[in-house]
């Protein structure tokens, strides 16, 4: 790790992708930090388009920054969605300075945008780990723990409501059985008692009284046997 002079505004420390570089002292909205250099790499040779890392820097269409030598501190910048700072880039001069666009405390990361084409290369693939980046996944895995939770509560609910239906058709059968059960009670009590009143068992399956019913010749008697019943009579009175 490269030594850094103490009257430099920054240090070379851990941070969530490896090393990164913070700030010591406040530094102030637009001040110039850190340059980014290295040697300069041109794409019309042939040996430098074999070239190869992810410190490359590209300046214009010709000219890229091979930023991978150690003396370089600038490297240890991480990239960030939301960033504190930027690169000012002097095509002219080949030169390029990471410049605040904010005040940055004492201790808080020093970070950049690195670009579309770097992001999409080796950031996007692995997924960024910038505290914004950081702050959507949280967000999205809270959403979908809320979502998850208002799921089982709502089918919760509704087997407790299906439960509830059930157990009210339950009641229904139960209390219309009961119903049935005191009418046919009622109705025997009825019958025995009326019974009861008559003198005749109850029969609550027969018709009627139950009494045997007199036919007309069993009620008329012929002549001969009415004159024979008076001559009894009167022989038993002599």
């Amino acid at each position: 790790m490269p030594e850094i002079s103490s009257n430099k505004p920054y240090r070379i420390g851990r941070s969530k992708t490896g090393l990164g570089l913070f700030a010591t002292k406040k530094i102030k909205k637009g001040t110039k930090i850190i340059r980014y250099f290295g040697p300069m790499l041109d794409s019309k040779n042939k040996k430098h388009d074999d070239i190869d890392n992810k410190y490359l820097f590209e300046i214009n269409n010709r000219w890229t920054i091979d930023g991978s030598v150690r003396k370089n501190i600038a490297r240890y910048i991480n990239h960030a969605c939301r960033p504190n700072a930027e690169s000012d880039v002097n095509s002219r001069k080949r030169k390029v300075v990471i410049r605040a666009i904010k005040t940055i405390q004492p201790g808080e990361e020093i970070n950049y945008d690195y670009g579309t084409d770097y992001f999409k290369i080796f950031l996007k693939p692995i997924g960024c780990k910038c505290d914004h980046c950081e702050k959507k996944r949280a967000k999205k895995r809270a959403e979908a723990r809320a979502e998850k939770l208002r799921l089982k509560l709502k089918a919760e609910k509704k087997a407790a409501k299906k439960a509830l239906k059930v157990g009210r058709k339950a009641d229904k059968s139960v209390k219309k059985a009961v119903k049935a059960v005191k009418a046919t009670a009622v109705s025997k009590r009825k019958t025995v008692l009326a019974g009861a009143k008559t003198g005749v068992k109850a029969n609550p399956h027969a018709r009627g009284t139950g009494k045997p019913t007199k036919t007309k010749s069993a009620r008329t008697r012929p002549l001969s046997q009415l004159v024979q019943a008076q001559n009894a009579g009167r022989a038993k009175q002599a």
